[in-house]
């Protein structure tokens, strides 16, 4: 029994005698469109993937740069969460493409029996379950940024407390309510 598997990079044959083994494309311009362009858009997720991670990294507020300014942080959590989004949407396209490219294929009477049938691999089992993650993870990301309002960072709290410990001694009370 023979199965073939045809990724983005490689077509594999897998065999109950030798194994697994692939092939990668020779050439980049003689793959089909589909591949070609599914190239294109998993490479354009892994930047915006690369780019949310950081955009949104700068917006934690665990960050003790640009503290004071919540609301840039807040823009840069917003901006971060559609990047991973993008993200997602631009990983699941191809996946999904080349899936229902391989179903059709699979089940087309015109091909003769002779010539292999193409299946489902790994890969694209992956690149559905990262691209649902990534979409999930932008969601969650815009709605952590829009839906609450985070307190400021533990060192505000500190300072503020100092701040209106020393007005009290200032006064010459110990009371705060004088």
């Amino acid at each position: 029994m023979e199965n073939w598997t045809m990724g983005l990079w490689q077509a594999c044959v897998v065999q109950e005698e030798v194994g697994m083994q692939c092939k990668d494309f020779e050439s980049f311009l003689g793959l089909p469109a589909e591949l070609r362009i599914s190239r294109v858009l998993m490479f354009l997720s892994n930047g915006l993937g690369l780019l949310g991670l950081l955009v949104s990294g700068f917006g934690l507020d665990c960050l003790r740069i640009g503290e004071t300014q919540r609301d840039v942080k807040k823009r840069l959590l917003i901006l971060g969460g559609i990047l991973f989004w993008t993200a997602g949407v631009t990983a699941l396209v191809p996946v999904s493409w080349v899936a229902h490219v391989t179903v059709q294929e699979f089940w087309d009477d015109s091909i003769p029996e002779i010539v292999p049938r193409w299946e489902f691999g790994e890969a694209l089992f992956i690149g559905w379950f990262a691209g649902f993650s990534l979409l999930l993870g932008g969601c969650l990301l815009n709605w952590a940024a829009c839906g609450t309002q985070a307190p400021l960072a533990s060192g505000h709290y500190a300072v503020a407390e100092m701040q209106t410990q020393c007005a009290y001694l200032e006064n010459g009370t110990a009371n705060p309510s004088v």
